[in-house]
């Protein structure tokens, strides 16, 4: 089942293991159980204290299994093969049941543990997806943490009659106690701030009692990530308050283009950058929306107000809120999101198997998508608003070759429709003849560019583009005084993570040097 280079490094892993480990599995005589036992085989015979128990006459998932440990209360469960992305979280989980510690923070494991109610999570995943694992392991581990706690991990593709009947259109997608709960990427920590309802009072009655930083970022992207330690290696004090830091780089599957680095994920550069901002003395606030930006009054300091109802203040700030997936804002479009409608084809391409979907978006992007959900699903019909595709030309060609995929141009996307509870179609216009048309398809994936996060930014005399970019000279000073801003969220053309880097850097040296200009005289004045 696993390979012998796999093998070796799992075996290293499991002679971490403290206690033995039960697996009781789930099985009947399918092609799919017949391949979880081969999975099951190969660990107990990679370690000693993992012993596996079958069962056929219970009433669950099949194939799934179950991990505990003896004399422990652990309700922790996959159903289907966990490989692909999940091999991590099968191995953390193996690890973690059998008595080795999480490396999360010792706070939050304690909230964990003292967490009052019954908690039963189902999380659906694809094992293509690279933002279910965050989800998967976070909960996996609430599960050995907290006997109150259930979770089961389900793969979607392996469960399809199940994905339809709860109406599952996009991963992770989680239900608690029966209900839904959330959909994409959660830490613990986010998940946490859901269930465990006075945790963001309390966190803001700490955030109001911190001192004014020197250089407060908001924004937790690449952008903000280099800014912080730029300002951090100029020992003035910094924070970084961000509502999911590693930004849209978490949603990222695979990054080739970053200088230096051949080959990474998402996941993997976002996990890289906290750990290098926290080499420094940086206080990193995350899971901290802002909502407004006040101006420095009399005492030079800029406010950030945040969601949870603290606010923070500095002497400099930096923005770097970056930008999410452009909507292409018809009818029906919010009513059938996770309905239907998609924005990550990678993760949840593997729901729409057998099925009719449309990509909308001729630019590299949206040409990608086409090309991998050809190979999943039945057929994928293009939709592009210009007389010609964006994409480049050797995507274009690979694109033509295929034969399962249908490529619309001038075409103005007006309507998503459905049955009220999922997608059966998308309606669009003839941009050419204004001719109304409709596709019959069950899913929709959206890939026309980004919007920048600037809303919470209207009223605050930050100058912004028509585009709703925040407006930066050749320094990164917006319109304001002592507020600077990097990234996508910018004017700055080009949107790259090697360029938001650079950007966020180039930021914090202005305000670095925004500060010595404007406390220089007052020193002076106290040192006479």
């Amino acid at each position: 089942m696993l390979d012998a280079d796999l093998k070796e490094q799992l075996k290293a892993y499991l002679e971490r293991v403290t206690r033995p480990i039960e697996i009781t599995a789930s099985v009947d005589d399918s092609a799919a159980s017949n391949e979880l036992r081969g999975l099951l085989a190969d660990l107990t015979a990679l370690s000693d204290k993992i012993t596996v128990t079958e069962r056929r006459d219970d009433d669950q998932r099949k194939p799934s299994f179950a991990l505990t440990t003896p004399g422990q209360d652990i309700s922790l469960r996959f159903a289907g093969i966990p490989l692909g992305h999940e091999f991590t979280s099968l191995v953390l989980a193996l690890l973690q049941v059998g008595g080795h510690p999480s490396k999360l923070a010792a706070d939050v494991i304690e909230q964990i543990r003292n967490l009052d109610g019954d908690f039963k999570f189902e999380t659906y995943f694809s094992l293509s997806c690279h933002n279910c694992p965050d989800v998967v392991q976070a909960l996996n581990l609430m599960a050995v943490l907290n006997p109150r706690i259930q979770h089961v991990a389900i793969d979607g593709a392996l469960f399809q009659s199940e994905v339809d009947e709860r109406q599952v259109g996009s991963v992770p997608m989680i239900f608690l106690n029966g209900q839904m709960f959330g959909a994409g990427r959660m830490s613990a920590e986010e998940i946490l701030a859901k269930v465990d309802t006075g945790a963001s009072a309390r966190e803001a009655e700490k955030l109001k009692a911190k001192a004014a930083f020197d250089v407060l970022i908001v924004g937790g992207g690449p952008a903000g990530a280099a800014a912080a330690i730029y300002a951090a290696r100029k020992g003035i004090r910094t924070g970084i308050a961000a509502e999911r830091f590693g930004g849209q780089v978490l949603d990222t599957m695979g990054i080739e283009n970053f200088i230096s680095v051949k080959e990474t994920e998402g996941p993997k550069m976002a996990a890289a950058l906290e750990q290098h901002v926290r080499q420094y003395d940086v206080d990193l606030m995350n899971l901290q929306r802002a909502e407004k930006l006040v101006a420095a009054g009399d005492d030079g300091l800029v406010e950030v107000q945040l969601a949870g109802g603290a606010s923070l203040k500095s002497k400099t700030v930096i923005l770097s809120t970056g930008a999410r997936w452009r909507q292409m804002g018809v009818p029906g479009e919010n009513e059938y999101r996770n309905k239907g409608v998609a924005y990550c084809p990678h993760c949840d391409g593997p729901l729409f198997k057998g099925k009719r979907v449309a990509v909308i978006g001729g630019g590299n992007s949206g040409v990608e998508a086409a090309i991998d959900l050809a190979g999943i699903v039945t057929h994928v019909t293009l939709i592009e608003f210009d007389s010609k595709l964006r994409a480049d030309a050797v995507l274009q060609r690979k694109l033509y070759s295929l034969p399962n995929v249908r490529v619309i141009l001038s075409a103005l996307s007006t309507e998503v429709t459905g049955d009220g509870q999922k997608v059966n179609g998308l309606t669009y216009k003839d941009r050419g003849t204004d001719e109304q048309h409709h596709v019959e398809l069950e899913g929709i994936f959206v890939q026309i560019g980004l919007l920048p996060n600037t809303e919470w930014l209207k009223d605050s005399g930050v100058a912004l583009s028509p585009r709703g970019e925040i407006i930066v000279d050749d320094r990164g000073q917006t319109s304001l005084p002592g507020v600077f801003a990097a990234g996508d969220v910018t004017t700055v053309p080009y949107k790259q993570i090697v360029i938001a880097m650079g950007e966020g850097s180039k930021a914090a040296l202005s305000a670095f040097d925004h500060l010595i200009r404007h406390s220089a005289p007052a020193e002076s004045a106290k040192a006479a």
